[in-house]
């Protein structure tokens, strides 16, 4: 009965998963009002899909480390209290910040918990050494990361869009690349156009304006592809770096294999997406910052590099905190960052870690005390 109790809990953590972490990486999508909440979900849905299934080749390390083994006593590790309590806690605290719309780390989460437990399962206590370089080393830094590489990186942007204008003048007789756009609702756009320099008064587009319309039209179509695909990248990501996270607790008992155990936390991670995302897509898409297409991209790349780097390497970092911190760095740079909506999530994130500590504890010692 425990080691179902353990599977089953297991299951409930990569609901809560699906419902916080399944719509962050197409939130630009929607932010910046290029595709519709359901078709924004689908696609990151089947990336993420597609990153859990990947997961089994690619991060291995991860599956092992969030086992607990070198955190604990490896007796504590094979006794099914132990991973039972990890996935109710993470679960619990999880759940309880996507109901308030918080976008929180699974990953902060799972580590809280299994510190709390530990901590009550072992009169050894936790490898102190261990939980600080294999896990809060790389869970600290990678934020701060995603917020300076989104800052140098979206600027540079511009560069590459000044020089495009030097060349349209050159081969515009003089006419200017104004790029027109209106913000509305949020981050709701009105579609940009490409129009020459007017004169002051003048109603009339110049000679040139029919090919800068198409070139913008084409510029645009362009920036969109790499927008859907930067998303899905990063919905991929977290896929690859979440699904053998929680995975691990379902290998207890050796009841399920590794192979079958990432399939169901990857099933169920879609479902908790599919219904229960909504609360964390309105904070992630709006409430952050206002964003549009060129921003949304700059993200989205920094977010995948990040994630997808560090799960080559078996770093747990945390695809919520690399995510806002590149929304935080786009944010900063253009003026139009929600501070109190950014200090609600940073607070969210300084309270996961100790919520989900104290909750592994309590959990154990009422299992074990039921066992």
């Amino acid at each position: 009965m425990l080691l179902i109790l353990a599977i089953v809990s297991g299951l409930l953590l990569a609901y809560a998963n699906g419902a916080n972490d399944n719509f962050k990486g197409v939130a630009t999508l929607l932010g910046s009002g290029i595709m519709s909440y359901r078709r924004a979900l689908s696609w990151a849905t089947l990336a993420t899909g597609l990153g859990s299934l990947t997961a089994l080749l690619l991060a291995r390390k991860l599956l092992v480390a969030f086992t607990g083994q070198g955190l604990v006593a490896s007796g504590v590790v094979a006794d099914p209290v132990f991973p039972a309590s990890v996935a109710l806690a993470a679960g619990t605290t999880v759940l309880l910040a996507t109901r308030l719309g918080l976008p929180i780390s699974t990953t902060h989460a799972l580590v809280g918990a299994l510190t709390g437990a530990g901590l009550m399962a072992s009169t050894g206590g936790v490898n102190g050494s261990r939980l600080m370089s294999g896990f809060m080393l790389p869970l600290l830094t990678s934020p701060f990361l995603a917020v300076a590489f989104a800052a140098a990186l979206y600027p540079l942007r511009h560069l590459g869009r000044a020089a495009q204008w030097l060349r349209n003048s050159g081969a515009n007789g003089g006419d200017e690349a104004v790029e027109i756009a209106s913000e509305v609702e949020g981050a709701r756009q009105t579609p940009a156009v490409t129009l020459p320099a007017l004169a002051a008064g003048s109603t009339t587009i110049g000679r040139s304006g029919s090919r800068s319309t198409k070139e913008g039209t084409g510029a645009r179509r362009l920036l969109d592809a790499l927008h859907y695909s930067s998303a899905g990248a990063v919905s991929f990501a977290r896929g690859l770096n979440d699904t053998p996270k929680i995975a691990a607790l379902l290998l207890v008992g050796e009841m399920v294999t590794p192979g079958f155990a990432v399939f169901g936390v990857g099933v169920t991670l879609a479902a908790g997406g599919l219904i229960s995302a909504r609360r964390i897509a309105e904070t992630m898409a709006w409430r952050v910052t206002e964003i549009n297409r060129g921003q949304g991209f700059c993200a989205n790349i920094v977010t995948a590099a990040l994630v997808i780097g560090a799960s080559g390497l078996g770093m747990p970092v945390s695809t919520t905190h690399v995510s806002c911190g590149s929304l935080f760095g786009i944010g900063a740079v253009t003026g139009q960052a929600h501070w109190r909506t950014m200090a609600t999530i940073v607070l969210a994130w300084v309270t996961t870690l100790p919520i989900a500590a104290l909750l592994g504890a309590v959990f154990f010692t009422a299992l074990a005390a039921a066992a």
